[in-house]
């Protein structure tokens, strides 16, 4: 029998990571062998155990935090949202030895929106938060063609994100001499900011929590009349969808609530379908982690 194709996450902590058994998963599904581990970066050592991991014939990695823009920075070559992420969660490497960046996590949140029957063209969405996790979203968003509005504490970190993609909306030259790969979009959504006056005048049809205020069991809070009709999903993921912003929302009278549990799986089956080109059921094993994690 064949040696089994070496894959891992790599991160800071990562005892936590539910990766190794989501691609457990995956290979038994898709009848793939594979071993997927979770490996402890070292904060000062982590790009030579990576140019390690890989000379060993590893065939690719899932990056987490602290370390997906130290990655990006290491790969040869990158997908067209990953360069406007500024950050990778995925490197696979090539045949002629060169690693591949891309960043998976915008298009697991896009397929499990489309999961939920969330996505439809030219719809409102909130997204909270200019940080690392909204810059990995957007790209598939926009290319969902979306009308997005961005609402964070500080608002000029808003604005340069904001500024930053409708550039490349309206001139995707800039890009062009460093994509590979990667064709320019026919069609895009809109991207927009609001302070805080300016979220409670408008109506959503979808609320987007990308900030880690969870993390510290904290949460945006929103005028009353933001979440009027408006669906909530929150990139953050808890037993039973508890999430500390899902709760408030659901004070505030939101009937259709989510967790990021399927954004997870989703952002592994894209690593995993460009690692082995095949792209696994992810329904299934969403099932079995909602299971086992009850």
């Amino acid at each position: 029998m064949s040696q089994p194709s070496q894959y891992a996450v790599w991160g800071n902590p990562i005892a936590q990571s539910k990766s190794p058994r989501i691609h457990q998963l995956f290979g038994e599904q898709t009848a793939k062998n594979i071993s997927y581990i979770a490996k402890l970066g070292d904060e000062q050592q982590f790009e030579q155990q990576l140019q390690q991991f890989f000379a060993e014939g590893s065939k690719g990695a899932n990056i987490t935090a602290p370390f997906k823009e130290r990655a990006f920075a290491l790969a040869d070559i990158h997908s067209e949202g990953c360069l406007l992420a500024e950050a990778c969660n995925t490197l696979k490497r090539l045949d002629d030895g060169r690693l591949y960046a891309d960043n998976t996590d915008g298009f697991g949140l896009k397929s499990d929106l489309e999961r939920l029957g969330w996505l439809i063209p030219n719809q409102r969405i909130l997204i909270l938060g200019a940080g690392g996790a909204t810059k990995g979203v957007l790209y598939p968003l926009l290319q969902a063609e979306q009308q997005i509005t961005l609402y964070n504490r500080t608002h000029q970190k808003a604005v340069e994100l904001a500024e930053k993609f409708t550039h490349y909306v309206r001139s995707s030259s800039r890009w062009q001499s460093q994509r590979s790969n990667a064709s320019v979009c026919a069609k895009f959504g809109n991207i927009q900011t609001a302070c805080l006056e300016e979220v409670a005048q408008q109506s959503f049809d979808l609320i987007i929590n990308a900030t880690s205020l969870g993390l510290q069991g904290k949460y945006v809070e929103l005028p009353k009349s933001t979440f009027n009709q408006a669906k909530v999903y929150d990139m953050q993921y808890a037993k039973e969808q508890q999430t500390p912003f899902l709760n408030y929302a659901r004070s505030q009278g939101v009937t259709e609530c989510q967790d990021g549990l399927g954004m997870l799986v989703g952002q592994a089956a894209h690593a995993f379908n460009l690692w082995e080109n095949v792209m696994p059921d992810m329904e299934k094993v969403l099932k079995v982690l909602k299971n086992e994690m009850k």
